[in-house]
């Protein structure tokens, strides 16, 4: 009785002593002042892009329903799914290690000595085995798993995320393609008739067979630039399969120009935005997950209690057989207190709280680097706009310049290097207009990233 009482005050005591091996991670997450760098804000934090579902940001019901089938059929994804669920499994595992384990294990002997008359011998337990939790390594082991299984549900997030925006992405792109290819079929009709006046005209002798060689020359430019884009096309459509997990096959989409950007879409953005990010997320979490090692590495200096007992159906009583049989109980407590292992708990607890420190280091440089995208994605979406106007009043100007122009050489006012010249400026310019619409897009859909709003 008295080396009960003893144990249980032992008990007590040490519980006592080692509470702080209970404590809960607390997120040691903070974000730098001025993240982002000198942004301009054109726009309310209220109505931020982290807010936005990507059905809201996306609004070509033809991308939404491409979007979808990346998301049922990719096989990427499928396999994220199957690591959360993999982790869910290892927590559930790791929170029933609270409960006792319970084995039936029966056995029975035959024995004779000098060929006497064989004895039977049986035993029928029931084992019962619980591990307490006297310093939280059991509850420890439980956190861990919890912070893992968050690490896999926020990757899955994640790569749900780069899935949407890659598709929306390489949809974009498509049209653009499409476009250009539009402008260089009417360019290729343009520059075809200004080749037969050419023609006219040096039959008429009225110009050079060389001005018809330099406008051919680059009527031909056109037409390779034509199969070119073709190709273009041919490739994205091909990486969009990739995407679907199917074989190569034409994909539906709409005009350029087709869908626009939502209107309370803006550039507000609060530091705050950044717990939306899956990188920052899950580093986060991986701090959780260090910490946990290296309350997993503390107690490891401590004691670990077990307590057993059995209780079961048996014939044999020591050295004595009796028939039938009789009830069988026993019941044990071990205590293991490491004394020496060869430094080895003390070395696994250094190296744990190193692992700690370098997982802090690297989550400031992720929250940095999540900080610098968002400053590029908004320094590209401002620099597209400011471009925009521009690059509209060039190609209406060159219009107007390249129509005087061939109206002027079909009157010999003026030569084919100057139509030529008009031809390509104007070509120039209409594909230059289509690439920055399509950059202003894609700035906009980095910056949406960026954020972690694509995750909704």
């Amino acid at each position: 009785m008295k080396f009960k009482s003893l144990f249980l005050a032992a008990a007590v005591s040490l519980t006592l002593t080692s509470c702080s091996l209970y404590k809960k991670y607390e997120s040691k997450a903070s974000v730098p002042d001025n993240v982002f760098g000198a942004v301009a804000t054109e726009v309310g934090s209220s109505n931020n892009l982290a807010e936005l579902s990507w059905r809201e940001f996306f609004t070509d019901p033809i991308l939404q329903e491409l979007i979808d089938s990346v998301l049922v059929r990719n096989t990427d994804l499928k396999s994220a799914r199957i690591a959360v669920e993999q982790s869910e499994a290892s927590l559930r595992a790791a929170r029933m290690a609270y409960l006792p384990s319970l084995a039936f294990n029966p056995s029975g002997t035959i024995s004779s000595f000098d060929f006497a008359a064989a004895s039977k011998t049986y035993n029928l337990p029931l084992q019962l085995s619980l591990d307490i939790d006297i310093v939280g390594s059991i509850t420890t082991k439980k956190r861990k798993a919890e912070a893992v299984l968050m690490q896999a549900r926020i990757f899955e997030e994640s790569l749900r995320a780069n899935l949407i925006s890659t598709t929306a992405q390489q949809y974009s792109l498509l049209m653009v393609l499409d476009r250009q290819l539009e402008i260089l079929l009417a360019t290729d009709s343009l520059w075809s008739s200004s080749l037969e006046t050419q023609k006219a005209l040096w039959e008429n002798g009225k110009a050079y067979s060389t001005a018809v060689n330099q406008m051919e020359s680059s009527y031909l430019n056109v037409k390779t630039q034509v199969i070119d884009v073709r190709r273009n096309i041919k490739s994205v459509e091909n990486a969009i399969c990739r995407l679907l997990a199917q074989t190569p096959q034409p994909i539906r989409r709409g005009r350029w120009g087709s869908y626009s950007l939502p209107e309370k879409l803006g550039t507000g953005v609060p530091a705050q935005l950044l717990q939306y990010r899956p990188d920052v997320r899950i580093a986060d979490y991986q701090m959780a997950e260090a910490y946990y090692d290296t309350q997993s590495a503390r107690q490891a200096f401590y004691p670990s209690l077990t307590l057993s007992g059995t209780a079961g159906w048996t014939n044999s009583g020591g050295g004595m057989i009796v028939n039938p049989g009789k009830i069988l109980l026993s019941a044990v407590a071990s205590l293991a207190q490491p004394i020496f292992n060869r430094g080895k708990l003390k070395a696994n607890l250094k190296i744990a709280k190193l692992s700690e420190q370098d997982i802090q280091n690297r989550y400031v440089q992720t929250v940095i680097n999540a900080g610098n995208e968002v400053n590029e994605a908004i320094a590209d979406l401002q620099v597209a706009r400011e471009k925009f106007g521009y690059f509209r009043r060039q190609v209406t100007v060159l219009q107007d310049a390249y129509t005087g122009t061939h109206e002027l050489m079909d009157n010999g006012k003026a030569s084919y290097i100057e139509v030529n010249t008009a031809q390509e400026t104007l070509l120039s310019a209409q594909l230059n207009e289509a690439m920055n619409m399509y950059s202003g897009a894609q700035a906009v859909i980095a910056l949406y990233i960026a954020l972690g709003g694509a995750t909704k």
